[in-house]
């Protein structure tokens, strides 16, 4: 009889850890919070550096081989629904991640690496600029509309550790392409700035 108690315990513990370990990989209220307050802080924050651009300032150029604020919102735009695209259908469906993988760690990393310029990176083929939106004011447009798209898949998406993809900061889950979904677009507001900065950039 006191093996079976010792039994059902040994059961009631195990499945309590399971419980614990399963929770502890599901994005909590004030982690989804945060994500949504960065999502929601860097739109704001490129509609706030492309406000009232004329068309000499959003064409300019500081160099032939550097883009324009106009090319840059455009990337920006492009992205926002490709790695959304790719978080829902590749992150979503990959396989689980580690256990004990050190997500808080992997998400500090996402907001200090993504953002830091001083890390030169190539924009992948399908996100150069193409004009694809029609004009400046387009690309805003769009950027607009698939953040608010990628703020509801936040919301409504269960299960964002449950599954990582390699990235170029290594294994990362569904939550932290979210975070650098948000990170990508502040890297590119400095971009669009540091043009605004430059000492040619156009008055008007």
């Amino acid at each position: 009889m006191r093996n079976k108690s010792l039994l059902g315990t040994l059961v009631a513990l195990l499945l309590l850890s399971g419980a614990v370990v399963a929770s502890a990989q599901e994005v909590t209220p004030a982690e989804k919070d945060r994500a949504l307050q960065y999502l929601e802080s860097t739109k704001k924050n490129v509609v706030e550096a492309t406000k009232g651009l004329s068309e000499a300032q959003w064409n300019f150029k500081p160099a032939p081989d550097r883009w324009s604020v106009a090319q840059v919102m455009e990337h920006i735009a492009a992205a926002e629904d490709f790695l959304r695209d790719v978080t829902k259908d590749k992150v979503m469906t990959s396989p689980a991640g580690e256990s004990g993988r050190d997500v808080k760690k992997t998400d500090e990393a996402v907001l200090a690496m993504v953002p830091d310029r001083t890390h030169k990176a190539q924009a992948p083929e399908p996100l150069v600029p193409s004009n694809r939106f029609g004009s400046p004011d387009g690309s805003l447009k769009h950027f607009v509309e698939s953040r608010s798209a990628t703020e509801d898949f936040l919301k409504s998406t269960a299960g964002l550790r449950d599954h990582v993809m390699d990235s170029p900061l290594g294994k990362l889950d569904g939550y932290e392409f979210v975070l650098f979904i948000a990170a990508h677009s502040e890297r590119h507001t400095k971009q669009i700035n540091e043009v605004k900065a430059d000492p040619n950039f156009p008055k008007k």
